[in-house]
């Protein structure tokens, strides 16, 4: 049975699989085989241009023949290496046997033993993958987060100086700015991204148990180490972890899953935000025609969107978290519990992009519902006691929030005739009166 949208287990290859269809070039199994067969070929190139003694006859003007190997790979080269791997029960030696066969192409059959020359799977293994990761950063994760940035950005412009009842533990309280209110959103998302770009995309590479052994034996006198780190930062542009045991110990990708995961954090907060507007009316939502809002109540158009990032924003941290948790662990110089849940990395990145596309979805469908603002802040005049009392303070009026609280307390409503009935009680200047009935809950919103 082939694979369809219709019969995947997973979601994000079943139902959302046009959301993510772009990570498949840096997640699938035919791209993790790819980037493995990229770096046993850079490798191969780096040794030649290290000089070793069996290496010179090795014409230069064969590498781009070879990196065409990896440039020009195909979905039949990955089921190629596949059926090899049927054989050997070893994804890896598969990769090794299939370069093999294209190096008899190549008339390069005389130096088959350099490929994979003195390594272990996870010097490539660790070096494929945060590959990998550092491509779909910044090929679809980037911009994708942008994108939505963009939106948020936009948004706190365009209703910077639209007045809105705050709500402190629910209840009414000081005034504040829809603009403003996205502009935090905007703010925390900037922080984070700045934390997360100074997270290195670390690699190990250095033999068996990281020390360059076999390396070393058949050519004491190579340095081996500047070789090591020369190849990972140079060749493939990843940051050298030295030493390490067999595998890199993935302090760094833990870091960057748990920024990643910060990120989400912000977007649900974002999420459930938007969704309480939309719940209080503050927001309207574009109506699609031929859409159905609920199976039973024709009426309804639910805020879906935010509550689809909402969900799928939290798969996706559930998984960084033990990702970031997990990887870092490892039984002595190495066991193989972090081979197997590596292979889930691509699937936390489905569904923040899934997460992310819905949240931009739902921010592009509301209709700001100004009288509902209005009238929010009408009902509140209680609110302004707290600007009252203040100035009340800067005059060293005696005990202005016993006064306030005294006023407000009540289960009586509160409206501007009360408060300006209020001030005029109060023992102060015509100036001051004067100056506090000008304070409203529409302009009492701070900077």
């Amino acid at each position: 049975m082939s694979i369809s949208s219709l019969n995947a287990i997973s979601p994000i290859d079943g139902r959302y699989r046009n959301k993510v269809e772009k990570l498949s070039p840096y997640f699938s199994e035919e791209a993790l085989i790819k980037y493995r067969v990229q770096v046993e070929i850079e490798y191969f190139i780096a040794l030649c241009e290290a000089k070793l003694p069996q290496l010179a006859d090795v014409d230069p003007k064969v590498f781009s023949d070879l990196r065409s190997v990896y440039t020009s790979f195909s979905s039949e080269d990955a089921k190629a290496i596949k059926d090899i791997e049927r054989v050997t029960n070893h994804d890896v030696k598969a990769v090794e046997y299939f370069i093999k066969e294209q190096f008899d192409k190549l008339n390069l059959s005389t130096h088959k033993e350099f490929i994979h020359f003195g390594l272990t799977s996870q010097d490539i293994n660790n070096t494929a993958i945060p590959l990998s990761i550092k491509d779909a950063m910044n090929d679809v994760y980037v911009p994708e987060y942008f994108e939505l940035l963009k939106k948020l950005k936009a948004l706190a412009e365009e209703w910077s100086s639209v007045p809105m009842l705050a709500r402190t533990h629910g209840q009414p309280a000081s005034p504040t700015r829809l603009g403003k209110e996205i502009q935090v959103f905007v703010t925390r998302l900037e922080e984070q991204f700045n934390l997360l770009n100074d997270i290195p995309s670390a690699a190990k590479f250095g033999g068996a148990t990281g020390n360059f052994n076999a390396h070393k034996v058949a050519y004491p006198d190579m340095d081996w180490k500047t070789f090591g780190t020369n190849f990972v930062q140079e060749k493939l542009g990843l940051q050298h972890s030295f030493p390490t045991t067999q595998i890199e110990h993935y302090d760094h990708m833990a870091a960057l899953f748990d920024a990643l995961k910060r990120i989400n954090t912000i977007i649900i907060d974002l999420d459930r935000d938007i969704w309480t507007y939309v719940s209080m009316d503050y927001f309207k939502q574009k109506i699609k025609k031929g859409e159905v809002g609920s199976s039973a109540m024709p009426h309804k158009v639910n805020p879906i969107d935010f509550e689809n990032s909402e969900g799928n924003l939290g798969i996706a941290n559930a998984i960084f978290e033990h990702l970031a948790a997990k990887l870092p662990i490892s039984r002595l110089q190495r066991d193989l519990t972090d081979s197997t849940v590596l292979r889930n990395v691509g699937v936390p990145f489905g569904h923040t992009l899934i997460g992310f596309k819905s949240t931009l979805k739902g921010l592009n469908k509301l209709l700001l519902n100004v009288a509902k603002f209005e009238e929010d802040l009408e009902k509140n005049w209680a609110v302004v006691a707290e600007a009252i009392q203040t100035i009340l303070r800067r005059e060293g009026y005696p005990n202005p929030y016993e006064a306030l609280k005294g006023l407000t307390r009540t289960n009586e409503a509160i409206n501007q005739d009360t408060i300006s009935n209020f001030i005029d009680t109060l023992e102060v200047s015509d100036s001051i009166k004067k100056e506090l009935k000008a304070i409203s809950p529409s302009n009492y919103t701070g900077i």
